[in-house]
């Protein structure tokens, strides 16, 4: 006999077995119900039922015997066929997970085909698309895919699910560049806003999923990657008892990513006002050059009686590269996914594998002729590893490159003066994207090289109008509160106030100051210098040939005893080197550094 025991306190609702029916090992017997919950009892073996000791209705205490099995000999035949094992059908998907299987693909582009075919004929991709482009395969969690737009006092909830999927934005943790970096360093958070439904307009219910998503990432230290095309705030949610939505935190959310993790912009076709707004708090914006980025868009413009204008007339991507808005300026969305994931990879960690560019070529940067200028950015691409380098804010600033790239694998961020503008001089925009560029090294703990050609900074009258001073200054404060190194290198001209800016503040400021010996210096451009401090003898001398004999060989004193090699003897700068040892100076420079604990509270400018 084999007795078959309550697990549990409960009240018998169901037999489903009678005495002399024979039952199965895993056989429901009978169902128990407790706390409103039924539970299944199964046979403990196979046999004949002989009693059945309580009826349906009763209550039984645990570990009561609830019935009684007879065994079945070899030789036996079951009088009754043995019973039905409870479960789903073969082949069958319950009801409850088949609504939420069908729910989820009313939110894929597979359903929308007719949204999706516009999308293309504008020469666009989808927010989904651009995800799965962004993210490794199959590594998205989404979060919030099944709310609609706030606007069922208006709508029938069919129309909502068809048209308005995710209300319009799609977001989720992925892994980016997973084949490069262990899955703890590849995790990022995304956020696409989907032009497909309601202009990719801000929604009550994604302003909700945003800020969901903002915690995650901030709480967790993930990089974020904003998708931000759309046209700002979103006038017909009608289901929200508020006035004018003014109370949301997501821009809030948004700008306190700043200096905490890296927040990358990707911007393609139109990006207006709340859109703009957190796409303008991103450290790096990437755009295409058929985008239009704007705080305002032409309903807004034209409600402030500003006129009317075609939204191809707000902020184009030629002004915006021009004025420093756009970073990277890229040709379709996969140059911009492909910029975003690359971008990502210079804060994810060091990767083993790399090529390093000829050493020796860095003999030829500097010409032999101390007047005759070159482009500094050969300098950086022999620096670096091969296929690295990533220059930022290209069209803004030009007097000073700044870039990201690898030595030996390791990432770093690079400046370097632009002789081909000004002759090197820093003026107020070159200024101000150098002293942002090294907040956004050292809010994230990359080392800064600074390749030095410079006559100092850019003075006169019309200079002085651009609130020179005050730009200027700025890259002597963010680099006083470096936590990162930075090594320098002067290719050619380290004179003045400039030279010392971009050695951190002073020659000794920096992990290490060399120089190449083709490195000229002094307390001010050697022209200037003699002007000034020779007046009275040039004076002296009949204006004409003679005088500017005069000058030429007053000139060419300073120019010897300011050599690289007489700056070293006097322990100015650390050493002269050969420019093909640069990058083995720089790859022991960062053996030998250190990076510092973040502040309690870096920041990057906006600027």
């Amino acid at each position: 006999m084999t007795e078959l025991r309550s697990p549990l306190q409960a009240q018998v609702v169901q037999w489903l077995v009678s005495p002399g029916d024979t039952v199965r090992a895993g056989d429901v017997v009978v169902i128990l119900e407790a706390m409103k919950m039924e539970h299944e009892v199964r046979s403990p073996g196979t046999g004949r039922v002989r009693e059945r000791l309580f009826a349906e209705g009763e209550t039984v205490d645990e570990r009561e015997v609830l019935l009684v099995l007879e065994e079945l000999g070899e030789a036996a035949s079951a009088p009754t066929p043995a019973l039905p094992r409870r479960g789903r059908e073969e082949g069958r998907t319950r009801e409850d997970l088949q609504r939420v299987l069908d729910r989820h693909a009313l939110t894929l582009d597979e359903a929308r085909p007719q949204a999706v075919a516009r999308r293309h004929a504008l020469g666009l991709r989808t927010a989904r698309e651009n995800i799965a482009d962004l993210c490794d395969a199959n590594s998205f969690n989404e979060y919030g895919a099944l709310a609609v737009a706030a606007q069922r006092s208006r709508r029938s909830e069919d129309d909502l699910v068809r048209n308005t999927p995710a209300d319009g934005m799609v977001t989720g943790i992925a892994r980016i560049n997973g084949d490069l970096f262990a899955p703890e360093r590849a995790q990022a958070a995304v956020l696409a806003y989907d032009a497909t439904v309601l202009a990719g307009t801000q929604g009550f219910r994604n302003h909700q999923k945003t800020d969901r998503l903002l915690g995650v990432a901030l709480k967790n230290k993930l990089p974020v990657v904003l998708l931000a095309e759309g046209g700002g705030g979103r006038p017909g949610d009608t289901d929200m008892p508020i006035v004018a939505g003014l109370h949301v935190p997501t821009f809030a959310s948004f700008a306190r990513l700043n200096g905490q993790v890296p927040v990358v912009g990707i911007v393609a076709g139109r990006c207006f006002a709340g859109n703009a707004a957190l796409l303008g708090c991103c450290d790096v914006i990437i755009a295409t050059a058929d985008s239009n980025i704007g705080m305002g868009g032409p309903a807004m413009v034209e409600g402030g009686g500003l006129g009317a204008y075609r939204p191809e007339d707000i902020g184009p991507a030629r002004v915006q590269h021009g004025n420093g808005v756009i970073d990277v300026l890229v040709q379709d969305e996969a140059e911009a996914v492909a910029t975003a994931r690359k971008y990502l990879s210079f804060f994810q960690g060091a990767i083993a594998t790399f090529e390093a560019p000829e050493p020796q070529a860095l003999r030829e940067v500097v010409p032999e002729n101390r007047l005759r200028v070159y482009d500094s950015r050969t300098a950086l691409q022999g620096i670096v590893d091969r296929g690295t380098l990533l220059e930022l804010r290209t069209g803004f600033g030009v007097g000073i490159h700044t870039a990201l790239g690898r030595i030996a694998g390791r990432p770093v961020g690079l400046i370097a003066n632009n002789p081909l503008h000004l002759g090197g001089a820093i003026d107020a925009d070159a200024a101000d994207k150098a002293a942002r560029f090294l907040q956004l090294c050292n809010a994230h703990g990359l080392p800064v090289v600074s390749l030095v050609d410079t006559p100092g900074f850019m003075v006169g009258p019309a200079i002085e109008e651009q609130a020179q001073v005050r730009h200027v200054s700025r890259m002597f404060v963010a680099a006083a509160h470096l936590r990162v190194p930075l090594f320098a290198v002067v290719l050619r001209k380290g004179y003045g106030l400039g030279a010392m800016a971009m050695a951190a503040g002073g020659f000794h400021a920096p992990e290490f100051t060399v120089s190449w010996p083709s490195g000229e210096f002094g307390g001010m451009g050697l022209e200037g210098a003699v002007r000034l401090g020779y007046r009275k003898e040039l004076e002296a001398v009949p204006e004409g040939p003679q005088r500017e004999a005069l000058f030429q060989d007053l000139v060419r004193k300073h120019y010897d005893a300011g050599q690289a090699t007489n700056m070293a003897a006097t322990l100015e700068i650390d050493a002269v080197i050969d420019p093909a040892q640069t990058r083995d100076w720089l790859l022991r420079g960062l053996d030998a550094a250190r990076i510092a604990p973040a502040a309690a509270q870096p920041f990057i400018d906006t600027w």
